[in-house]
């Protein structure tokens, strides 16, 4: 590894900057160093923004030698998702659309991380518009770095793949089926979707939706817990943000803890889920109820679930790009167009059941939480597959129809409003990651966090950046 900086927790880096050990400047330096050796491999971070990066870190160095107070952050350089603006920074959310878009200012999510002292240095590959698997008609594919034949998931999928290589601390994403946790279990790194209202969002066409939101992503839970406390907070162009006065995440994440009690589902009761994953997964509740956690095969009935969430989606897909639609149509992806029609053409008693479906397995799985504390259950259903292939044709034997049918694990929780961390447990014989999610209650993070961390702990897996393979 060229750069030994890089390798070193976020924590660490954070204090270091704290004790003017090192600069903020320093830091891009060594991140640049390190983007320049490995980008060649992995095509995770197609636009950066250094010299942007280089001026932020200068005038944050320079508060430091006045002695004056550093926010939560220091000066750390971390990677923003291509979703989301960064000012002056080319935003094109993975499509020939926005190709050459560039934004004036940061957006809400961005502008609040920079108040916090993160210092935005690139911006990370995306899959077009919505899906699981990170390329797109703009930039191409992101390899995975366990395996460059493979995906990487997505679709914070660049976001992953800088983080388990080491172009980057911490990085940004954001999550409506799944995307902080795929490729978190993809890539053996960690993922939090936090629950609805956690993290200010860009401004959106659904403002009061609770299925899109902003998260962390990390390679390990303290350095999770971190970002997260310099995500969270109240911003008013986000009606479902309020102010908080909990205390800070991380010091939740570093006092890990073992549970009293979890349910456990492989499949949630029915859903197609790899062999490979399965064995690994079945090997977790086994350990986890050796160390004294009692432990429950239970999951909510998710009977309906995803026909609600394809509803609610295609009615989110409708609300955002019917504008661009008749200028631009040819330009959209062929599984974002499936989205779009879906809204167009369901009828409003299509949408009222799915609402009506969405509120009972809420209320389900609350119902289960209340008396399990935590729900565990994969973070994919499929093993990282050829970088080629868009959607794979079945798994475990089941065909799918479409794309979201094999990220179904991750779409249906994403219904609840709980939030969901994702977390590696291990390898596959042919050292591929494998990665659960826990759910708690709403607005149980720091429960979260402290179970994690333990997790983490007990298993003692490797966090350090690794060379593309």
């Amino acid at each position: 590894m060229s750069d030994e900086l890089i390798g070193a927790s976020a924590r660490r880096m954070v204090e270091a900057l704290r004790q003017g050990e090192i600069s903020s400047l320093a830091l891009v330096e060594a991140a640049a160093r390190r983007i320049a050796a490995v980008e060649p491999k992995l095509n995770a971070l197609p636009t950066l923004c250094l010299e942007r990066a280089r001026e932020q870190a200068a005038a944050l160095d320079g508060r430091r030698a006045r002695g004056e107070t550093l926010p939560l952050l220091a000066g750390l350089p971390v990677v923003v998702k291509d979703n989301c603006d960064v000012g002056g920074v080319r935003t094109t959310s993975g499509t020939p659309i926005f190709r050459n878009r560039i934004a004036e200012t940061s957006d809400r999510t961005v502008a609040l991380m920079e108040a916090r002292g993160a210092v935005p240095m690139a911006k990370s590959n995306l899959s077009e518009l919505g899906g699981a698997q990170t390329t797109n008609a703009v930039f191409g594919a992101t390899r995975n770095p366990y395996d460059v034949r493979l995906t990487c998931g997505g679709s914070s999928g660049g976001a992953a793949v800088a983080l388990a290589t080491g172009e980057t601390w911490l990085a940004h994403g954001n999550d409506l089926g799944g995307s902080l946790r795929i490729p978190a279990g993809f890539c053996n790194v960690t993922g939090l979707r936090p629950t609805p209202g956690r993290v200010p969002r860009k401004r959106l066409a659904a403002p009061f939706d609770t299925l899109a939101v902003e998260g962390p992503m990390a390679r390990d839970v303290a350095d999770l817990a971190l970002f997260f406390d310099a995500m969270v907070g109240h911003d008013t162009g986000d009606a479902l943000t309020a102010p908080s006065t909990e205390p800070p995440f991380l010091g939740a994440a570093l006092a890990p803890a073992k549970p009293a009690r979890a349910a456990l589902s492989a499949d949630l009761g029915g859903l197609p889920v790899d062999p490979v994953i399965r064995t690994a997964f079945e090997s977790f509740a086994t350990w986890l109820g050796k160390a004294g956690v009692a432990v429950a095969e239970a999951a909510p009935d998710i009977s309906g679930t995803l026909d609600a969430f394809k509803a609610l989606r295609g009615a989110s897909f409708l609300a955002s790009w019917e504008p661009f639609l008749e200028t631009h149509r040819a330009l959209f992806p062929p599984s974002v167009m499936e989205d779009i029609e879906r809204g167009f053409t369901q009828s409003g008693s299509a949408l009222a059941a799915a609402e009506r479906c969405r509120a009972d397995f809420y209320r389900r799985t609350i119902d289960l939480l209340d008396e399990h504390e935590f729900l565990i259950c994969p973070a994919t259903q499929v093993m990282p597959f050829p970088i080629e292939i868009l959607t794979p044709a079945t798994v475990d034997g089941q065909p799918i129809r479409n794309y979201l049918d094999w990220i179904a694990i991750t779409a249906i929780t994403s219904l609840t409003a709980c939030p969901a961390i994702a977390i590696p447990i291990g390898f596959s014989a042919g050292g591929l990651p494998i990665g659960i999610q826990i759910l708690a209650h709403p607005r149980r993070e720091r429960a979260l966090f402290t179970f994690a961390g333990w997790i983490e702990r007990e298993l003692g897996l490797p966090t350090h950046p690794i060379d593309p393979k």
